[in-house]
């Protein structure tokens, strides 16, 4: 089973960037659906945004035009690029794999 490892996270400015990398442990290649989701205190975890193996991405309105997802099979990572983050995108961002496979996170904190 593939393991996930986020890294990126850390503390930025309302407006700032962020990029969120997720190394994955073996070959991502057959790996049909990856992304991120987040989780902020208190709430549930929301869905960021989605890749499918052929490269078509999906993301909520909350972060459409401000996020965007890509992979890259021959090194095993996904990496979400975060721009014009707001104090609202403060969150644990969690990369995943279809089939249910989760990593441990990463802490994004947006002030204002």
């Amino acid at each position: 089973q593939v393991q996930l490892e986020e890294s990126g996270g850390g503390l930025v400015q309302a407006g700032g960037s962020l990029r969120l990398s997720c190394a994955a442990s073996r070959s991502i290649s057959s790996i049909s659906l990856m992304g991120w989701y987040r989780q902020a205190p208190g709430k549930q975890r929301e869905w960021v945004a989605t890749i499918t193996s052929s490269g078509n991405t999906h993301y909520p309105d909350s972060v459409k035009g401000r996020f965007t997802i890509s992979r890259d099979n021959a090194k095993n990572t996904v990496v979400l690029q975060m721009n014009s983050l707001k104090p609202e995108d403060t969150a644990v961002y969690y990369c995943t794999a279809f089939g249910g496979i989760w990593g441990q996170g990463t802490q994004v904190t947006v002030s204002s």
